[in-house]
């Protein structure tokens, strides 16, 4: 495929998480047409193996590119630590990929801990085990597994009972071994930063990603003269195959052209 400025940007996560990181975009980019794929019906992708995560992660990606995208975002941290290095190799498109913020949190931490809280899938993956393995041999990395809070988030509980006493059991632990950094490992957790913020009285940094991913993509497209540059109301689809009540309330607010359910 000859991709030109044009053409849209692809986006896709295991749910509805990675709009975290098209908002980014799109307040970045605002000229710059996107499409988004949730693939909610999956979810979560952390507790699956790497070859179930690789045979999802190319179902997206060929959906992607059947809606001519010129770039695609792999907006699961999941996917990326797991299946990216697959889909570069096998595919002609470029990718944009997400990992944990691991070397901003040890550049700004002065307790010599942070915490990264992440799906099993992104912890246990040898990308993120290779990104862990270059920071500083003085800090001290305090990782947890955060199971149970994407689903929570993708049946729209974030503000729940149950998700503050989830959190809680996780967060807790990490502030008794001081970190003053949290990374958030997964895009579905930043909309958790307020639930998070009250646990922790706003003693610590939350560090996410999705900032540095759009400040990426606007490097590639550059690099490539791929940049939209005409200014024109952008196009904003969006695609779910679960309901899309969810992906409604989450995108309240935001500028989108259509929400669609598949059956995919």
């Amino acid at each position: 495929m000859i991709e030109n400025s044009s053409q849209p940007i692809g986006i896709f996560d295991s749910g509805i998480g990675g709009t975290s990181i098209w908002k980014e975009v799109q307040q970045l980019l605002p000229n710059e047409d996107t499409i988004y794929l949730a693939d909610s019906l999956y979810a979560p992708y952390g507790q699956k193996s790497k070859e179930d995560i690789i045979n999802l992660s190319i179902k997206n990606v060929e959906f992607l590119i059947n809606k001519n995208c010129k770039l695609i975002i792999v907006a699961c941290n999941t996917a990326t630590t797991n299946a990216i290095k697959y889909l570069r190799a096998n595919y002609s498109v470029s990718f944009i990929g997400i990992e944990p913020a691991i070397k901003p949190a040890s550049l700004q931490t002065k307790t010599k801990t942070i915490g990264i809280l992440a799906t099993k899938g992104t912890l246990n993956s040898e990308l993120f085990e290779k990104t862990s393995s270059l920071i500083d041999n003085d800090i001290k990395i305090i990782e947890q597994i955060g199971e149970g809070l994407v689903e929570l988030i993708e049946q729209g509980k974030i503000d729940s009972t149950e998700m503050d006493l989830l959190l809680r059991t996780y967060i807790n632990p990490m502030l008794e071994e001081n970190i003053d950094c949290l990374v958030l490992g997964c895009t579905h957790y930043p909309y958790l930063i307020d639930a998070i913020k009250k646990i922790t009285k706003d003693s610590i940094n939350i560090i996410d990603s999705g900032e540095a991913v759009a400040k990426q993509t606007k490097r590639i497209l550059a690099s490539k003269n791929l940049l939209n540059r005409t200014e024109h109301n952008a196009s904003n689809i969006f695609y779910t195959n679960k309901d899309k009540t969810v992906l409604e309330n989450i995108l309240r607010g935001s500028k989108y052209t259509l929400i669609e359910e598949l059956n995919f």
